[in-house]
């Protein structure tokens, strides 16, 4: 009897630890979205802001949408971030219980009745994500991402103006259509590439890269192998960013993302990259 009292005990012990663990994270995350109301942006329609931004140079553009969505100019369903889950195996045989947390979307401008998913170079990926406290994804996440998703649509690929801003919002319209003009419920996936951090920029030889990743297929093979071929001021209607909190659980236990990637023992659990470390964009560094 005293074995089973025991063993109920540590069942119970191990849940409330987990279900502790895990509202820390949820609550910081909450904190530090809560901010946004999006006030300032009411009575801005997406197709006057898209019109404004035509004739702009992308430096010019990003500029402008790094101002309006740091200041909260971005659907508010975004912002409920969603938990991944799953166990990872070492080469030892050990398993770890991993979690982190993603926003269900790639990053849009607008609001939740009007908005648009918006490509974006690394660069200005890099700074929304500093300012939010999160990280871009690695590969090993973005896979990880699409088995949890629970609306993964076929990928609609584009030819024409890959580009330029008429055909990111055509993207989205087709996108729309997709979901039949409904907010998706959790993470949805499929829809775009990932930009991604990954080393291997650091190893091309060729300076100023950007690593994409993705866009899985319904028999969940991506598109889009690791690829860093394009230079980092390049960015298309295919390209997706999306974020990861910067907190993340491994048994129960929170870390930083940038600790677990530049941890040799745990960053196998995130990255499969051939050397993982956190690296960030804007001078494509370690951290």
């Amino acid at each position: 009897m005293q074995a089973i009292n025991f063993f109920i005990f540590f069942i119970l012990s191990v849940v409330v630890l987990s279900c502790s663990s895990s509202k820390i994270v949820q609550k910081d995350i909450n904190q530090q979205f809560n901010a946004f109301t999006n006030a300032d942006f009411k009575t801005k329609s997406v197709d006057s802001v898209l019109n404004s931004l035509i004739n702009l140079t992308v430096r010019q553009r990003e500029d402008s949408l790094v101002s309006s969505m740091s200041k909260g100019w971005m659907p508010t369903y975004n912002f409920q971030f969603k938990e991944v889950s799953y166990t990872y195996k070492n080469t030892s045989g050990e398993k770890y219980k991993i979690r982190f947390w993603v926003t269900p979307d790639y990053l849009s401008i607008g609001n939740d009745d009007d908005f648009v998913r918006m490509p974006l170079t690394p660069q200005a990926a890099q700074l929304l994500a500093n300012q939010f406290h999160c990280a871009l994804p690695t590969a090993k996440m973005v896979d990880e991402i699409y088995k949890k998703a629970s609306v993964k649509l076929p990928p609609i690929p584009l030819t024409e103006n890959r580009d330029s801003l008429a055909t990111f919002t055509k993207h989205h319209l087709l996108i729309q259509q997709q979901l039949q003009h409904k907010i998706p419920n959790g993470i949805v996936a499929g829809i775009k590439k990932d930009v991604v951090q990954s080393t291997a920029i650091l190893n091309n030889p060729k300076s100023n890269r950007v690593a994409i990743y993705g866009w899985h297929k319904l028999n969940g093979k991506p598109i889009q192998p690791l690829y860093t071929g394009h230079v980092d001021w390049y960015v298309d209607y295919s390209h997706g960013i999306r974020l990861i909190y910067e907190k993340m659980l491994i048994n129960n236990k929170v870390h930083l993302v940038k600790d677990v990637l530049n941890n040799p023992e745990l960053a196998g659990s995130i990255c499969n990259d051939s050397k993982c470390a956190m690296m960030r964009y804007g001078k494509a560094k370690m951290d």
